[in-house]
Order: C-alpha cells, then structure tokens, then sequence
C-alpha cells in the first residue's frame, strides 16, 4: 500500500540511508519499526514527551 504521507525531504533522504545502511527497503524498514514500536500502558510511543493524563485519569502505575 502506498503512504500519503507528507514528510521533510531530509528526514525521507536520512530514512531510505538507514534502510540501505542495514539492507532493507525504505518499505520494509518501515513496516518493521511500526510492528516493533514500543508502547507505554495507554498505547503512547515511549520515546515522544509524556502524554498528558486524560480528564479524570489518575497517574497511578498499573504494574
């Protein structure tokens, strides 16, 4: 499936490097990183800022 997506062009020219850097498309890469993402206990990439709490939700650990 093709993206629509628009991105900067140096960070589409820095992503196809990595991709050939460690043999794979830029496609393939990306299917990769999106399947392995790590994710916080409300879904939220653990490496953006933290997400702010919701409305009511308290900021207590479930683990």
């Amino acid at each position: 499936m093709t993206l629509g997506y628009d991105v900067e062009r140096d960070n589409k020219d820095r992503w196809a490097k990595i991709a050939a850097h460690v043999g794979m498309s830029a496609s393939a890469l990306f299917d990769a990183m999106v399947e392995n993402i790590e994710l916080d206990q409300r879904g939220y990439p653990v490496w953006l800022p933290a997400k702010p709490a919701i409305d009511g939700e308290l900021p207590i650990d479930s683990v």
